[in-house]
């Protein structure tokens, strides 16, 4: 079991990691979430030895890695499958880590088998591909049969058969009673893989709990119905019965109305009442995706917007118009709290007050024969508003991984 109690991590006025602690228990795949920079690999970092924590600990079976005896058969690690000798074959290198953790190097053969990797071991790694890359460090995570992994991003750049690989090869072990992590953003596979989830942000504890209990705490199943194209009176009409019968109505941005707190059977009595007739009605079940992009949309470090040079190419053809940015959406817009969903305080950012735009300053008239032009005078500018404090705000992205 892998136990963190107060694990903090600064590099210098930087928090990567801030008071974070989890258990990871075995028998079971534990799912590592979180947004980009959320600390996510410097947390795996210091649970194998790489990084010191700057407060706290984590514990693997009771003790710190570097207490483990024999440690590289007790822990399997694959968090950077890049870091690998080019020059030296697959087998060289898994035989040069079973000689340092004093593994037999019948293992090293076992392993590629199991890895699918025994027709190139021979091989340069520095001509493997990303997937083959992956395989590799896996192989080599395996190696001293080890009761704890960890795994970070481990089906990236592989194929579908090889992700499906790897999702029965975490079942199986921990069907076997090991302690299994997995760091990934494939928030599909991680429905399909993991049996209970920690998520991070911006290096804090946001959810500890099993898969299904953070979807049914992060959303609310709705209903979605949708009224013929070109009829916006009928929609209009639709949505005060449905209002007016109980339901939460909120427009998709498909044209679809979302309804919330009304059954399918009495969705289609109240648009029968009110003579509206119904190209789509179906229910919708939250998945882990909406889950997770729910509770993180808050605590989310890089957020692109629309490029600022859209439509100033030259029109190709006669009719044609730029195009038009859609308006910004706040992060508290993209996803509204629904009826029964238990939003995390930390993660959803509040609203941010509209400022006032600043009072118009008269500009006197030019006197009679001069020039109207010249700069205007200035207008008083707003102090900027006190900074938030540097381990929440300055994250440096190889810092705080």
């Amino acid at each position: 079991m892998i136990e963190a109690v107060g694990l903090t991590k600064r590099y210098g006025a930087k928090t990567a990691v801030h008071n974070l602690s989890f258990h990871v228990r075995p028998g079971m795949v534990t799912g590592f979430l979180g947004p980009n920079g959320s600390g996510k690999s410097t947390t795996m970092r210091m649970i194998v030895g790489l990084d010191v924590p700057t407060s706290g600990r984590v514990t693997i079976g009771g003790l710190p890695y570097h207490k483990l005896p024999n440690a590289p058969r007790q822990v399997g690690a694959l968090l950077d499958a890049k870091a690998v000798h080019g020059g030296r074959s697959a087998r060289t290198h898994l035989l040069s880590l079973a000689q340092l953790g004093g593994i037999p190097a019948q293992r090293v053969d076992e392993v590629l088998d199991v890895v699918g990797l025994r027709e190139v071991a021979k091989k340069r790694t520095r001509g493997f591909s990303l997937g083959m890359g992956q395989r590799l460090g896996i192989a080599a995570a395996l190696l001293g049969d080890p009761q704890v992994l960890l795994f970070d991003e481990p089906v990236n750049g592989l194929d579908p058969e090889g992700i499906l690989w790897v999702r029965n090869l975490m079942k199986r072990l921990a069907a076997e009673g090991r302690t299994v992590l997995v760091s990934s953003h494939l928030m599909s596979e991680m429905a399909l893989t993991a049996d209970h989830l920690i998520v991070i942000g911006r290096g804090q504890l946001m959810a500890d709990m099993s898969v299904k209990d953070f979807i049914s705490a992060n959303s609310s199943d709705f209903a979605r119905v949708r009224t013929p194209e070109g009829e916006p009176e009928a929609r209009e009409k639709l949505t005060s019965a449905l209002v007016e019968a109980g339901g939460r109505v909120l427009p998709e941005q498909d044209g679809a109305l979302r309804v919330v707190g009304l059954a399918l059977p009495r969705i289609s009595d109240v648009a029968h009442g009110a003579d509206v007739r119904l190209w789509e009605l179906s229910p919708h079940q939250a998945s882990l995706e909406e889950a997770y992009m729910r509770m993180t949309q808050g605590a989310v470090d890089y957020r692109s917007t629309a490029d600022q040079r859209a439509g100033f190419q030259a029109p190709a053809q006669p009719g044609w118009q730029p195009y038009a940015p859609a308006p910004a959406v706040r992060p508290e817009q993209a996803y509204p709290a629904l009826p029964g969903e238990q939003p995390n305080p930390y993660a959803q950012g509040a609203p941010q007050p509209p400022q006032a735009a600043p009072p118009a300053v008269p500009v006197p008239a030019a006197p009679s024969g001069a020039p109207a032009t010249g700069p205007a005078p200035a207008t008083p500018q707003a102090k900027p508003a006190a900074a938030a404090p540097a381990d929440l705000t300055k994250r440096d992205s190889q810092d705080a991984r």
